[in-house]
């Protein structure tokens, strides 16, 4: 089963660490030598050799002239920039609020063919109505206090729906029960959102799974987790969007979602939940 969400960037970091490490000792130098050099104190390198503290560029340019290998700064600083991608919170990503980051979205969905999606909290943003993705992103907005632009950004959200009526994506998405129950909006909202569920999951692209509650578990409710093409997983956690990409990592996240789709029920059981969550709203 998948470990912390965050342990790809650590892995990664941890990695970038050790090659820091081995141009310092390539070069001869102690710890002591290449902070005087760097002009710094001598436990700024031990961290950044740790990888317990993320070298700037300006460090990572220090370093290198330091130890003469001016000409691996460039790579190293892409790499660095790569692993601080893989951790970010939602209130650096959201700064100047949401519409760039579900900009960017779109573009990953546009490119992948494929995507296992699990959901144990709200609708993959691909099924959202417009009056549904409003409701949740208003309340995101308001939680993490970053700059309103939900109208702008709800506008490139539900754009990503376009790819489940075009050749060349397809979507298997296992939801937990009570997505199907959390009241995200009124009771209109949820209505349409649920209505228009049954309408998309028949869809020659979409194959959609429901775990009903009460189900044994073999894998205990997870947060949601995006698989684009076996290549990438995107986990969404309360503070940050993690960016897994560690092959050992990306396999843990495949069989986990082929142990859930193996608990969840589809076609006309399926149906019988959302439905059942439609009469609920009275």
């Amino acid at each position: 089963m998948p470990a912390s969400p965050s342990s790809s960037a650590q892995t990664a970091r941890e990695a970038l660490a050790v090659r820091l490490k081995h141009l310092r000792v390539d070069a001869g130098l102690t710890g002591k030598e290449l902070s005087a050099r760097c002009g710094w104190h001598p436990a700024k390198t031990t961290r950044i050799q740790k990888g317990e503290a993320a070298p700037s560029d300006a460090d990572i340019r220090a370093w290198c002239t330091a130890c003469g290998a001016d000409s691996q700064a460039d790579d190293l600083i892409a790499t660095a920039r790569a692993v601080d991608s893989m951790y970010v919170e939602w209130r650096r990503l959201q700064r100047n609020g949401m519409r760039q980051i579900q900009e960017s979205v779109y573009a990953l969905n546009e490119q992948s063919s494929h995507q296992r999606v699990y959901v144990s909290n709200v609708m993959p943003g691909f099924f959202q109505t417009p009056a549904y993705a409003s409701a949740l992103m208003e309340s995101i907005t308001d939680f993490h206090g970053t700059p309103n632009d939900v109208t702008e950004a709800v506008a490139a959200r539900v754009a990503r729906s376009r790819f489940l009526y075009e050749g060349g994506h397809r979507y298997a998405v296992i939801m937990e029960e009570a997505v199907l129950r959390y009241r995200i909006g009124d009771r209109e909202t949820m209505d349409g959102q649920l209505r228009h569920l049954l309408t998309v999951m028949r869809l020659p692209s979409v194959s959609l799974g429901v775990i009903p509650f009460g189900t044994e578990r073999t894998v205990w409710p997870l947060e949601a987790f995006y698989l684009f093409d076996g290549s990438r997983v995107v986990v969404e956690t309360l503070t940050a969007e993690v960016n897994v990409v560690q092959p050992r990592e990306l396999a843990d996240y495949a069989r986990a979602f082929d142990k859930l789709s193996k608990m969840a029920v589809f076609g006309d059981r399926a149906r019988a939940h959302i439905t059942s969550a439609v009469d609920a709203l009275g």
